[in-house]
Formats: C-alpha cells, sequence, structure tokens
C-alpha cells in the first residue's frame, strides 16, 4: 500500500508541476519560446489582452496595378500651330502634335474659339505665322485622336467680365466657343475650364445646368477629379517664377504628393507652349516609367467614375450639389 500510494504522490506532483508550466507561457510575453518565435506581423498582432485565437491578420498592402494608374494630359489656350508642329525661326524644334504621336499620347486640347474662325493662325505680336491656320490645325489634333474642348470663345477672366457685362455675357462667351469647337468636329464639347480657374457659383450652377463639366482646382472638388496645375506659364518668356529644380521635377512632385493621398489618377494641366512642348518627352517617359498610362479626358471620366468607393460617392455629391470654383489665379 506504501509503495500505490507512493506513486500516487508522485503522479500527483507530475500533475500540478504541467499545469504550472502551462500557466507561465503567456502568449506574447516570452520572445524565446517555441509559440511566440512563430508568430509574424503577418499572422497578426497579440498581446496579453488578445487570445491568439482570436487576433487578425493585418491587411496586405498593394500597389494600384498600371490600369489604375491614370493620366489626363491636357493643353489651354490654343489651337497655336507653331507649338503644334514646331517653329521654323523664331521657336526652332520638334512640334507638341509629334512628341505626343511619338510617344503614343492621345491628349485633350481646351481650345479658344476665337482662334477657330477662318484665316487665324494666332496672335501677331507674340506668335510666329508657320502657314497653317488654327482651323486647319484643330483639323489635324481631331484626326490624329486627339480631343478639343471648352475654354471659352474670348479667353477673358470670367468673373471680371460678369461684373462688367452679366452673367449672360458669360454663358454666351462658353457657347460660343463651343460652336466653333462643334463646327470643327461635328461634336458640342462637354468640358469646360474657364481661363485661370475663375467663374462664379452662379454661372457654374448655371453651365452645369446646360451640361457642361466645369473642371477647377478647387479643394472642394474630389481631389481624383481636380487639375494639376503645373505652373508650365511661368517657365514661358523669362521664365520668372519657373518652379524648381525643374517643370517635369515640380510636376512629379505634385503627383507624389497626391499618391501619398492614395490618389492615382491625375488630370494635368498644361498649356500650348514651346518651353511646355520641350519637357514632355522626359515627363511622359518618367511617367511611363512609373507604371502610368496615358488616356483623353473623356476616357479618364469613364474609368475614374465607374471606380467604387469614397471618389465616386463624393462625385456624385458633387454633380446633385455644385460646389463653388474657388477664385483662384495662375
Amino acid at each position: 500500500m506504501r509503495y500505490v500510494g507512493f506513486l500516487f504522490s508522485i503522479a500527483a506532483l507530475s500533475v500540478l508541476s504541467a499545469c504550472g508550466g502551462t500557466h507561465s507561457l503567456s502568449v506574447g510575453t516570452n520572445p524565446n519560446s517555441s509559440s511566440s518565435a512563430g508568430h509574424t506581423v503577418a499572422d497578426g498582432v497579440t498581446s496579453k489582452e488578445t487570445p491568439l485565437a482570436t487576433a487578425r491578420p493585418v491587411a496586405k498592402i498593394t500597389s494600384p496595378s498600371p490600369a489604375d494608374k491614370l493620366i489626363a494630359l491636357t493643353f489651354d489656350d490654343g489651337p497655336r500651330p507653331y507649338v503644334l508642329f514646331g517653329g521654323k525661326t523664331v521657336h526652332p524644334g520638334p512640334g507638341l502634335v509629334d512628341i505626343l504621336d511619338q510617344n503614343g499620347v492621345k491628349a485633350t486640347f481646351f481650345v479658344v474659339g476665337w482662334r477657330l474662325t477662318p484665316k487665324t493662325w494666332g496672335e501677331p505680336r507674340h506668335e510666329e505665322d508657320i502657314g497653317v491656320s488654327c482651323i486647319d490645325a484643330a483639323e489635324q489634333l481631331i484626326r490624329r485622336g486627339h480631343e478639343l474642348e471648352d475654354h471659352t470663345y474670348s479667353h477673358l477672366e470670367l468673373r471680371t467680365a460678369e461684373k462688367k457685362n452679366g452673367e449672360q455675357w458669360v454663358m454666351h462667351d462658353v457657347d460660343r466657343g463651343a460652336q466653333a469647337i462643334k463646327a470643327v468636329t461635328g461634336t458640342q464639347p462637354r468640358y469646360v475650364r474657364p481661363p485661370d480657374w475663375i467663374l462664379t457659383d452662379d454661372a457654374r450652377r448655371d453651365l452645369q445646368k446646360q451640361g457642361y463639366r466645369v473642371l477647377t482646382i478647387s479643394s472642394e472638388n474630389p481631389i481624383a477629379l481636380r487639375d494639376v496645375n503645373s505652373l508650365d506659364y511661368l517657365c514661358a518668356g523669362k521664365a520668372v517664377g519657373c518652379p524648381k529644380p525643374s517643370l517635369p521635377d515640380a510636376v512629379l512632385q505634385q503627383i507624389e504628393q497626391r499618391e501619398k493621398k492614395g490618389t492615382y489618377t491625375h488630370i494635368l494641366a498644361f498649356h500650348e507652349l514651346s518651353t511646355t512642348a520641350a519637357i514632355m518627352p522626359r515627363l511622359i517617359t518618367d511617367l511611363k516609367a512609373r507604371g502610368y498610362r496615358f488616356v483623353t479626358l473623356t476616357e479618364y471620366m469613364k474609368l475614374v467614375e465607374s471606380k467604387p468607393g469614397e471618389t465616386m460617392r463624393q462625385t456624385t455629391a458633387d454633380v446633385k450639389q455644385p460646389t463653388s470654383v474657388a477664385a483662384l489665379r495662375r
């Protein structure tokens, strides 16, 4: 009997020892234990208060695919034939249209209506006559697969013009520009970019009622539908205030800032300038290397607005309740 009792005593001590060992292995408190050594961040995050069975895995972060990284390249203030096809004397060099064609890029041109009148080739004081009219240039843009949209007829700053002439003058100026474009393309323009992005609230609402989409740099719009102001006009002429270290670098920095906010779709606003045409090969190459693909504004809007999520909800709200265009000058 004493021998049996001795065996029972040994068994009891073994059970107590095993229970005490199990209690001492709290998950996450002993980095040298086999349990914690096999537990990584990818598996989940645990603590003394969180049982292993209820730990949730950390979401895997993935970068957007090239199909989701979009650039709508746009140019204002034309058609300027000497920029589009290259100057012969004052501004020698490759034309913007050839640069776009060589890189397989289709762009959207916000043109000024007065230029689309017969025998007009540009402003004699500032532009070179290369023997191509603005209407001929516009027709070539369409044949090469680019788009034309509305930058008004007069290219006057519309808020000031409204104070002087009334809102109906503004509406007529936008419409007149649209009719000049339609005479070339056969299609009614859908988008309007006011000069310097300046427009009163009332004029914007009325333009939207007429079916126009007004492009803006206002922070009140969803970021994916906001123009990226390239500031390229500061690099023309005496280049006073041209972004440093260079225009392409400055544009890429803006894109990087938007990427940090999770935005990989961008409408880039440039102007028909010889200095802008000169930097396009490098900018296009750099953006393609980052995985971006170039689309027209029409395609851009279809793709961006078809995506589910917050951007689409904001866009819908913006269409139903138009927000004001900030009075922001170039």
